[in-house]
């Protein structure tokens, strides 16, 4: 467990790099005077600009705007002779030709942005959470008793930080692209297509994109993909905000192509292309931040945060982001009669009658270290005692 707030120095701290921690009792100063909603308000939205930023993809959202006032009624983007019909039952292909002119102003302004909201808000979010709430751990944290080593968060911070050049660099050249009326499936007015496809549209995206990510994760956790790369990101088993870029660069490249991939594959209008964008890597922070945040009413596809921090706690189980019902169909849920740790790979876990005595050891405790407050009822999903145990075994 790392040493307290009050012990550790600002050199012994790998979080000193951000500017909240050299600052945190002014920050305080001014911040105890806010009412509480507003508080929490201004920390809802710190997580949410943090996560429209740090990929870059801000920018292409930004241009995808700027066409959408310049393009006249049925223009595909850049390509007024794409051949769509009323019908919805043709699409002429035309060759996609990267345009890059003017790309480094753009990559720049992209990856500027991208590195001020991770260590400024990014800091922020650790001093709001993990230095001034620290010792209300049990309140707030998905594994309130276990901390990130120093070590790793330093680790966590580099890693991040490069693929921040990375992940620009992707929303540069797509950007670019798009702002030079190169071609893609995108459009800009909604009487384009048919009203229905204005409707279905938007869980079209968000499915494809959920479901290919879950199949991309899980795939990433078989055991080769695991040990050459993905295990990087499972360095963290106590994830931060800082995790959710710390992710080994071919697969960091693999998944922002693969979130981008709808605009080439069908026709997409840019506000569902972008909200849904804005809605997946909001819940990216979430997921990754270590904080028991849970899902609102209106979401009932959503999982809770401590389900993804339940992933990096027991390593291959859990492979679903924003709709867990993935992991339901597939069998890689969460399963009380389970035991899962970092050498039992594909989703399924041990059947808790077929694991050693220290296994079941070793499960139970890490089990005891997850928050009550993190699960719906306040109640730990997984508790297992040792009665139940032994009636699992005997059955």
């Amino acid at each position: 467990m790392s040493l307290s707030a009050e012990t550790r120095g600002p050199f012994q701290d790998p979080m000193a790099v951000t500017w909240t921690e050299k600052y945190s009792d002014s920050i305080d100063k001014y911040w105890s005077k806010l009412p509480k909603f507003l508080s929490s308000a201004i920390a809802t939205f710190a997580i949410f600009m943090m996560g429209i930023t740090v990929n870059g993809e801000w920018v292409l959202m930004l241009v995808h705007f700027i066409r959408s006032l310049s393009l006249e009624d049925g223009a595909l983007l850049g390509n007024t002779s794409a051949g769509l019909d009323s019908n919805f039952t043709e699409i002429k292909m035309p060759k996609i030709g990267l345009k890059t002119d003017g790309f480094l102003t753009i990559w720049l302004s992209s990856a500027a942005v991208s590195y001020i909201m991770y260590f400024g808000i990014g800091g922020f979010l650790h001093w709001y959470f993990y230095v001034k709430q620290r010792d209300k751990a049990q309140e707030w944290k998905c594994q309130p008793n276990t901390w990130l080593p120093p070590d790793l968060e330093r680790h966590e911070i580099y890693i991040g930080s490069f693929c921040l050049v990375i992940g620009s660099t992707i929303s540069a050249i797509l950007a670019t692209h798009v702002l030079n009326g190169g071609w893609s499936m995108v459009y800009y007015n909604f009487s384009d297509y048919p009203w229905y496809w204005t409707i279905l549209q938007w869980p079209a995206i968000f499915i494809y994109q959920d479901y290919m990510t879950y199949w991309h994760h899980r795939m990433y956790h078989t055991p080769f993909l695991y040990k050459n790369f993905h295990k990087l990101h499972h360095k963290y088993k106590q994830p931060t905000a800082f995790s959710v870029t710390a992710i080994h660069p071919v697969e960091f490249v693999h998944m922002q192509l693969m979130l981008s991939s709808p605009m080439f594959l069908f026709p997409i209008h840019w506000v569902p292309y972008s909200v849904i964008g804005l809605y997946t890597y909001y819940h990216g922070i979430i997921d990754h931040s270590g904080i028991n945040f849970k899902a609102y009413w209106w979401q009932p596809w959503q999982p809770d945060a401590i389900f993804h921090d339940n992933h990096h706690q027991y390593f291959h189980v859990n492979f679903s982001f924003n709709c867990s019902i993935w992991d339901k169909i597939h069998g890689t849920y969460r399963r009380k009669d389970r035991i899962y740790h970092e050498e039992i790979y594909y989703g399924r876990g041990k059947d808790i009658r077929e694991a050693s005595a220290q296994e079941v050891a070793e499960d139970l405790h890490q089990r005891t270290t997850e928050n009550p407050l993190a699960f719906r009822g306040n109640k730990r999903e997984f508790d297992l005692s040792q009665e139940e145990v032994m009636k699992i075994k005997k059955s």
